[in-house]
This record gives C-alpha cells, sequence and structure tokens, in this order.
C-alpha cells in the first residue's frame, strides 16, 4: 500500500514538474547563449566578417581585370576539428547566404545537393517536354574554392572555463592551386558556472 502511494507522489510531483517549462518565440537574430557552446549567432557573424574579408582582397579584382567576370566559387569542406559537436553545413550555408548577398561573386552548388540537382536533370531527359529539359553540359564552372577547419582551445579550472574557437579559411584557384585568400576569425567566450 506504501508503495502504491509513494509511487501515486512521485508521478504528481513529476508532471507538476513538467508543467513548469515555458516556451517562448524570440526573434531569430537574438543573440542567446545558453551554454557556451558554439550557436547560430557565432556562425553567422563569423561567415558575415569572412565573407567582408574575402570579397575586399584583390584576388578578385585581378581576376575581373582579367577574365571581365565576377567569380565564381564553390564552397567545399570546412572541417570541424573542434571539441564539439558542430554541424557546418550551418556555417556554409551562412557563408554562401553572405557571398550571394554581396553581389560581387557567383556561388555554385556543392556536395550532395550538386548531386541531386544533375539526378534532376538526367530524370528531365526522360520525362520533361523538349521544350523544358535542362540540357546537359551547361553548368557553370567554379573559379576558385573555399575550403577550411573550425578548431578549439579549451582551458578549464573549477567552475570557469575560456574557450577558443578558431576558424580558418582558404579560397584556392581551382585551375593552378594557388591560394589567393587565406582568413581566420576568432570567437573567445568565458563561461563561469
Amino acid at each position: 500500500m506504501k508503495i502504491k502511494i509513494l509511487t501515486g507522489l512521485a508521478f504528481i510531483l513529476f508532471l507538476s514538474a513538467c508543467n513548469n517549462r515555458s516556451v517562448e518565440r524570440v526573434n531569430p537574430n537574438s543573440q542567446i547563449d545558453l551554454s557556451g557552446k558554439w550557436n547560430d549567432t557565432d556562425a553567422k557573424l563569423v561567415a558575415k566578417e569572412m565573407i567582408a574579408d574575402v570579397t575586399a582582397r584583390p584576388w578578385r579584382t585581378k581576376f575581373e581585370t582579367k577574365m571581365g567576370r565576377q567569380p565564381v566559387v564553390i564552397i567545399g569542406l570546412v572541417k570541424n576539428k573542434t571539441h564539439e559537436h558542430i554541424d557546418p553545413e550551418v556555417f556554409i550555408k551562412d557563408m554562401e547566404k553572405e557571398f550571394i548577398n554581396t553581389a560581387l561573386v557567383r556561388v555554385v552548388q556543392a556536395g550532395e545537393h550538386r548531386s541531386q540537382l544533375r539526378e534532376e536533370r538526367d530524370d528531365q531527359q526522360t520525362f520533361a517536354s523538349e521544350e523544358t529539359k535542362k540540357k546537359w553540359g551547361l553548368e557553370l564552372g567554379a573559379d576558385y574554392m573555399m575550403q577550411g577547419t573550425m578548431n578549439s582551445i579549451v582551458d578549464e579550472y573549477k567552475k570557469e572555463k575560456v574557450v577558443l574557437y578558431k576558424i580558418n579559411l582558404e579560397l584556392v584557384n581551382l585551375q593552378t592551386n594557388e591560394k589567393v585568400w587565406i582568413g581566420d576569425k576568432e570567437v573567445k567566450k568565458y563561461i563561469k558556472n
């Protein structure tokens, strides 16, 4: 009998604890840092600053002068070497968005997304009308590829922690393998429990 009463009380306490939770909609651009880990704000800020830097450098104007057009960039692998699980895709998409929004370079699709486009084009060869099917061999080739790494250093003592995130990116000429730009950005966080 006592076990049933204790079990019932525990269940009631559990339900009442669950009911204390609240959820509130917030502006997606607001900076909320709960854990001190890498977050959406970090990804957006780093992408914005890195793309502003890369587009302001001489490689772009040299290319435009020589070729008479805007350069085409593909963003390749940005490898996560931090101590955290970070999906680099969020950061990559922020960089693509910033590149496109500058209107200074053109961006082409990379990786598995490109494969999906090619599969669709292949399907159109059989199932779309002659007037609307997309032709093979007309993709826009990239002139440059951006690649990089995300690294971190953690310094921790008792209830205090400092985390340094360092993002290193390189822009490489696909024809010559020449590195035309190297950039890095650091984000440092002090966390006290």
